[in-house]
């Protein structure tokens, strides 16, 4: 055997572990996550979840199961076939609200709907992200990622909480990324620049989602709400696909379904244990540490105070 050939060997051996080692962690994961949700097939009756995205991927099999859990789902999104479509499969435990995350206008319509229709909010799930390849700027002049994977959730959130909190025994769940690891916070470039990364953009956008829901769990001076923030694991989503090629190895040799990728949020929107669980990051439904610039307490202050700004608010309102 040449050189050339022993090193492809090694390599694909190295790989297959690799592989296997990662598919037995998030099948373990999975399969602990999917008992909690048998044993508590009654958990969500009568409560309400406001879920961004939820017509397609880990938004669409989260609404699956918390519905199957006797909750009511109300999906935000746009208008769509695609909408269309979830609520069909979804049945009559599943509702509709009309919102473009590229736009801060609209995402206040949304939440004065929401408040209008329904006079109780048990789960918020900020679902809802983007990954595009070119530079692209939202409705009010911030570059795309950063305004609709961050700064509208921010916003919702900030429009709800007092719901949330008026609920009593709420939660806040954030979808991020382990990507968040490989962020950092420009805040310069939150209004676009010269020189536009996706991965950057990206990057920054998950890091900000896993400091805002640290910083919330920090001011919420109200213990029966509670903030916590995931990443779903390597899914094989539209915007997964949609990304570079070594982006998508970071995220796993091998990619999970959306209905895996789902569980971790669904565990921590139902299981009970999780009931004071504050200012957590979980990945794949374990408990762990999030990266170590998120403990630092000075860049999230920061970038809450720049996020109140740039969606227009002077104080919380909560």
């Amino acid at each position: 055997m040449d050189t050339g050939t022993a090193e492809t060997t090694t390599v694909n051996a190295k790989a297959i572990r690799t592989k296997t080692q990662n598919k037995a962690t998030r099948d373990k994961a999975t399969n602990r996550t999917k008992d909690k949700v048998t044993m508590n097939a009654t958990a969500m009756q009568h409560k309400k979840v406001l879920i961004t995205g939820g017509n397609s991927g880990i938004g669409l099999e989260t609404a699956k199961a918390l519905i199957a859990q006797g909750a009511e789902v109300i999906i935000a999104s746009r208008d769509s076939q695609k909408t269309q479509d979830a609520l069909n499969l979804l049945g009559k435990g599943a509702l509709h609200l009309s919102v473009e995350l590229s736009d801060f206008d609209s995402v206040r319509r949304l939440a004065a709907a929401y408040l209008e229709q329904h006079d109780r909010l048990d789960v918020l799930i900020n679902n809802a992200g983007v990954f595009p390849g070119k530079a692209q700027m939202t409705q009010q002049g911030f570059e795309m990622q950063i305004g609709v994977n961050h700064l509208s959730h921010f916003l919702l959130t900030q429009l709800l909480l007092p719901t949330l909190i008026e609920t009593g025994e709420s939660r806040v769940i954030t979808v991020s990324s382990m990507l968040h690891q490989k962020g950092a916070i420009d805040f310069e470039s939150f209004r676009g620049g010269d020189r536009y990364s996706a991965q950057k953009a990206y990057g920054q956008s998950k890091l900000a989602n896993v400091l805002f829901a640290l910083e919330l769990a920090e001011r919420l001076k109200h213990p029966s709400v509670t903030s916590n923030v995931l990443h779903p694991g390597g899914v094989a989503t539209d915007i997964v696909r949609d990304m570079p090629w070594l982006i998508r190895k970071l995220l796993g040799l091998i990619f999970i379904s959306p209905e895996e990728g789902a569980q971790t949020s669904i565990m921590l929107a139902t299981d009970p244990s999780l009931d004071t669980t504050n200012g957590a990051y979980y990945d794949q439904c374990q408990l762990k540490p999030p990266a170590t610039i998120a403990g630092d307490s000075a860049l999230r202050s920061k970038l809450w105070d720049e996020s109140l700004s740039a969606v227009n608010l002077t104080e919380d309102l909560f």
